[in-house]
């Protein structure tokens, strides 16, 4: 037990570098969290339903962070900071990262039947800070959930969303092989074209660049046309 605490604790190290001891990880809400929650998912287990729900209670008192009893958690799961939501059916893999202000949240069952209805997250999935990932859905193994981002919908394995309502965008190879990657979030946007308005300045430019194609055509009788393509027809000038 002692062996799987100090791996525990180690790979808690791996992915934060402020600590500089293993005994301050001791003090990190998310390790406490865990700890209480295994205690709770064992009550939980064995149908102390008040007893598991009492543990929790005193958890989120004293982490701020709400991991229902029955949510089933695998190996070496860090929570870095508090203000997280885990629900009831969520299940998470090994090695799993996630940061603050998260929610796994649950749909609204319609025929009044609990069921599964939180999210499955595979192993090594990283989720940024005030991400959403909500639904009975499965984010794959390697995933990174961006800032902040919204997800209702599977996410393939390696895929990173980000967004809102989260959208997949591919990454370097380099990015996507490394074993951690904080917040979830490469730091080189993968959308910074779209973002940045490049796609909408190349667009203008080919637009500029075939009106004045036509134009050349008209000079020299080779083709007749009305108004230019790319005229505004209320004002009579060029867009």
């Amino acid at each position: 037990m002692f062996e799987r605490l100090v791996s525990y604790l180690d790979s808690v190290r791996s992915r934060d570098p402020a600590p500089r001891s293993r005994w301050e990880i001791l003090l990190y809400p998310g390790v406490i969290a865990l700890g209480l929650h295994k205690v709770a998912h064992w009550l939980f287990e064995a149908k102390l339903f008040f007893f598991a729900r009492l543990i929790n209670h005193f958890s989120r008192f004293l982490t701020a962070i709400d991991i229902h009893p029955g949510a089933k958690i695998g190996k070496n799961f860090f929570i870095d900071h508090g203000f997280t939501v885990i629900g009831e059916t969520a299940e998470i893999g090994d090695n799993v990262t996630i940061y603050q202000c998260v929610t796994l949240g649950g749909t609204n069952p319609t025929n009044g039947e609990g069921g599964k209805r939180h999210p499955t997250l595979r192993d090594n999935v990283i989720v940024g800070s005030g991400a959403q990932v909500i639904g009975p859905i499965t984010v794959g193994e390697r995933s990174r959930i961006g800032a902040n981002a919204v997800v209702t919908d599977d996410v393939p394995e390696g895929a990173t969303m980000v967004g809102l309502k989260a959208r997949s965008t591919l990454v370097p190879a380099e990015e996507w092989m490394k074993e951690f990657i904080p917040y979830g979030t490469p730091c080189d946007d993968p959308c910074a074209e779209g973002v940045n308005g490049d796609c909408v300045e190349k667009l203008q430019r080919d637009v500029a660049r075939l009106q004045e194609q036509i134009d050349a055509l008209k000079k020299q009788g080779e083709v007749s046309v009305g108004p230019d393509l790319f005229s505004d027809r209320k004002s009579g000038t060029k867009s």
